[in-house]
């Protein structure tokens, strides 16, 4: 057993033993045992891994155990993963000691950056609940109508790197106090550079006014204190003078119509500035339709250079493309463009479909990624809505000049996940690609073939 891997394992026993007090809350997590009660799973997966960062040969066997528990609202799962290669007929046995123990010069920041991962989740409630928790993997990360941070995801390196977030959001009507909340992201706990924030007040709480009783005025702050990050901790070379890109923006959101589970409306607003180099603004409507459909319509008015939802569902990926092109900008020019969004959730959010398109009617822009349409599609089927099969799939893609161009990699991200399940067994094809325009060729592919079983 490696030295690496040795102190891996001491590191390991000390977050599992921080982690034990958890286990003992009482209160039920969502999609917990449907009596509120103790709920334990443990899953056994083998399987192989291709990590693209590697020096060849790049890739490893896998062996996880994956236990979770949940009780009440509270639930927590791990993810225990050996990568490893074994020779046979040589009797050589290589662990992957990025996994265990920092390739580079240890500090605790990349000890924290390993080992905080490997809790897969912390949760407490949903997002909507008057207190909502969220740690480790996530795709919504979410600040009010998405404006400046909108479905961010902190997934878009793994299997490879996992990133251990935080959503945390709290409102005043837990506390019989319904004037203040706040939401919070955080992308990377053990990194802190992506980071948000909205603090609102509801000043006509107290009044007996339809719809004015429940408006919603908030201040939204995000950051990243280091746009040249890449996978592994990489530096982009692409990315000169990196510092701190910090949005700022202003908001409301004013319920019009509440039909419970049959039919809702809200209209919200916002305007943002971006390092004080240019600004945005935009007005719309969102909603649900018989608690299946939902909807949302947007009117935007930006200056040059603005991106809307700046921290989005790519931003891992495309952050130094991002802030070289904030870099460039005078704020001169202006866009008038729109965003549609419309999807379904069916059985019990067992079957997911949301497809969102925004792009410029008229605009000065010359940055393809700025004055062409952008697409986001995610697609989610749960186990057992079909026999055997299930999928988890979203593909993202800005610049689209042509038709040709919507299924062209460039400057897009792709996340796959395909599985195939027999009683216990699960066998699992995982695939992302993701733009990468330091590489050549510029598409990174990770892909993985997984099995496992519930032992119970």
């Amino acid at each position: 057993m490696t030295a690496a891997l040795r102190r891996g394992l001491v590191v390991l026993g000390l977050v599992s033993l921080l982690a034990l007090p958890a286990f003992s809350q009482s209160e039920q997590p969502a999609g917990g045992p449907p009596d509120g009660g103790l709920g334990f799973k443990m899953g056994l997966g083998i399987g192989v891994q291709t990590f693209p960062n590697d020096p060849a040969p790049n890739t490893w066997q896998s062996l996880s155990l994956t236990p979770d528990i949940s009780f009440g609202k509270f639930g927590i799962g791990l993810d225990l993963t050996l990568d490893y290669n074994f020779s046979g007929s040589g009797n050589s046995f290589t662990v992957r000691q990025a996994d265990w123990w920092p390739t580079t010069t240890p500090t605790f920041q990349n000890v924290l950056a390993i080992y905080l991962p490997k809790i897969a989740y912390v949760r407490w409630g949903e997002k909507g609940d008057p207190l909502y928790l969220k740690l480790g993997s996530f795709t919504d990360g979410t600040l009010g109508d998405g404006f400046i941070m909108g479905d961010y995801n902190n997934t878009l390196f793994m299997p490879a790197e996992r990133h251990f977030g935080l959503q945390a959001d709290l409102d005043g009507t837990l506390f019989d106090f319904p004037y203040v909340g706040v939401e919070t992201v955080f992308g990377n706990l053990a990194q802190l550079d992506v980071i948000g924030a909205r603090v609102y007040v509801r000043p006509l709480a107290g009044t007996s006014i339809p719809i004015v009783n429940a408006l919603q005025v908030g201040v939204t702050v995000a950051a990243d204190t280091n746009p040249a990050y890449m996978a592994g901790g990489a530096t982009n070379p692409f990315v000169t003078n990196p510092s701190t890109v910090a949005v700022f923006g202003i908001g409301a959101i004013a319920p019009i119509v509440s039909m419970k589970d049959v039919f809702s409306l809200a209209a919200f607003a916002d305007a943002a500035d971006i390092q004080g180099k240019t600004w945005g603004s935009m007005a719309g409507v969102g909603g649900r339709i018989i608690n299946i459909f939902t909807y949302t319509a947007q009117l935007r008015l930006l200056a040059g250079g603005f991106t809307p939802s700046y921290f989005g569902p790519t931003y891992d990926v495309l952050r130094g493309v991002q802030f070289n092109a904030l870099q460039a900008t005078d704020g001169s020019g202006t866009t008038f463009g729109g965003l549609i969004s419309l999807g379904t959730s069916l059985l019990g959010d067992a079957l997911i479909f949301k497809l969102t398109l925004d792009s410029p009617f008229v605009t000065s822009e010359t940055d393809p990624t700025l004055s062409q349409p952008h697409v986001n599609g995610v697609l989610s089927l749960a186990p057992g809505v079909l026999p055997v099969f299930s999928f988890d799939f979203m593909y993202d893609k800005k610049g689209i000049g042509t038709f040709a161009q919507l299924v062209d990699p460039t400057n897009s991200a792709i996340q796959a996940k395909v599985n195939l399940q027999s009683g216990p067994a699960v066998i699992s094809f995982v695939y992302d690609i993701t733009f990468d325009a330091t590489k050549s060729p510029a598409w990174v592919v990770t892909s993985g073939l997984q099995s496992s079983i519930s032992l119970f």
